[in-house]
């Protein structure tokens, strides 16, 4: 017979634990608040990539040219009014260097205008364009850049020292690999000195050097926008509990409900102390991870509960600190398993990410530890208590 472990010797320690921890979080929380990322402030959000120039296109025809590409075909469309839309087509790998692809440019269609500004054997399939959408070309110059995959990395600390000149608030973070030199910048809005786009691709270029800069994006979040989203965040949450506490209501009893829900909210507050002490930004990512954290760890406590209620008709003369132990006891193998698998892909996540998806990983590991820790302990822990607390009174 298996030998059945005694964790009710430990919801009491638990529980003074537990206690400890929650004070621990909402201190913190209050002592420090939040490291908002860029989600959640408002201000000016811009995304640039570190690329020197490839060329620059200058159109003079009398139709309209516009510029399109992938990741193996440059395309031109020549549109305007009284004519047929048409589309030339060049393929990185019939015009493998950008000599040989501004030169087919040249050929096929009069009215461009193509400056090199990098070597003409630079690779094709390097180049990246330094902007969202398809751009019309113009008689001002439109600039190519281009990434070479064996350009040194630059560090996150040379881009703040490059936006050192900024006097408002501003946070830099990194997107992708490194090797991709890839950025979101965010600077904080003050109404009596609003930055501009053009001045924080001006800090970055005398920092790094004329024409090294491609700006992929930028965009204005308004402090209402930002506030609202911040609202829509703990509204989320808040109605997330309340729906696992009706589910749990209606499937178990009260106790049960109550017991989950408030595994849940301390799994959360074990996440938000986690975020808040570790100064770790808390973004758009951070609460998907605790959402995620959360499924993980009803699911768990969800399935502790089948088998307490499977364990309490086997023995219905057994007192329910046994019943209990039993099914905790049943459900630890499975509990363990389940949660180490799902930790070696998450692992693979923090280990091979940066950024952003770095800090979700590293939230979703401490987030699993305490789901664990949860459902066997504080779920139900909070069940026995209860349970106790109804047979006094009878």
């Amino acid at each position: 017979m298996k030998k059945t472990i005694r964790f009710s010797k430990f919801f009491l320690p638990a529980a003074v634990i537990s206690i400890i921890i929650v004070i621990f979080g909402v201190t913190g929380f209050i002592a420090k608040g939040f490291a908002l990322g860029v989600d959640f402030q408002a201000g000016l959000i811009q995304e640039v990539q570190f690329a020197p120039t490839a060329f620059s296109l200058r159109w003079s025809g009398t139709t309209n040219a516009i510029l399109s590409f992938d990741r193996a075909n440059l395309f031109i469309v020549i549109s305007g009014s009284g004519i047929e839309n048409k589309t030339y087509t060049f393929s990185f790998n019939e015009y493998g260097t950008i000599g040989s692809l501004s030169r087919a440019l040249k050929q096929q269609l009069e009215g461009i205008e193509v400056t090199l500004t990098a070597r003409e054997n630079i690779n094709s399939q390097w180049l990246l364009f330094s902007s969202l959408g398809n751009p019309y070309l113009s008689e001002t110059p439109y600039v190519v850049h281009y990434i070479d995959p064996q350009s040194p990395v630059i560090d996150i600390s040379e881009v703040r020292s490059a936006m050192a000149g900024v006097t408002q608030g501003f946070s830099v973070q990194g997107i992708g690999s490194p090797q991709e030199r890839h950025f979101m910048l965010r600077i904080e809005d003050k109404e009596d000195d609003r930055v501009r786009s053009d001045h924080i691709t001006e800090l970055l270029e005398n920092y790094f050097g004329k024409g090294e800069v491609a700006t992929l994006r930028s965009d204005y979040v308004g402090s209402r926008f930002s506030k609202d989203l911040t609202d829509q965040a703990g509204i989320l949450l808040g109605l997330t509990l309340l729906l696992i506490l009706l589910y749990a209501t209606i499937r178990f009893k009260p106790q049960y409900a109550v017991g989950a829900v408030l595994a849940i909210m301390h799994d959360t507050i074990v996440v938000v102390a986690f975020v808040v002490w570790s100064r770790m930004e808390f973004t758009t990512s951070t609460i998907a991870a605790i959402l995620t954290i959360i499924g993980y760890s009803i699911n768990n406590t969800i399935v502790i509960f089948d088998r307490i209620r499977e364990n309490n008709k086997i023995h219905p003369d057994s007192p329910f600190v046994d019943v209990l132990n039993i099914s905790l006891t049943g459900v630890l193998g499975r509990t363990l398993i389940t949660t180490l698998t799902t930790m070696l892909a998450v692992l693979a996540l923090f280990f091979f990410t940066t950024g952003s998806m770095k800090d979700f990983a590293l939230a979703l590991l401490v987030g699993m530890v305490s789901g664990v820790y949860t459902s066997l302990f504080v779920s139900t822990g909070i069940v026995y208590f209860w349970e106790n607390i109804k047979s006094k009174r009878k």
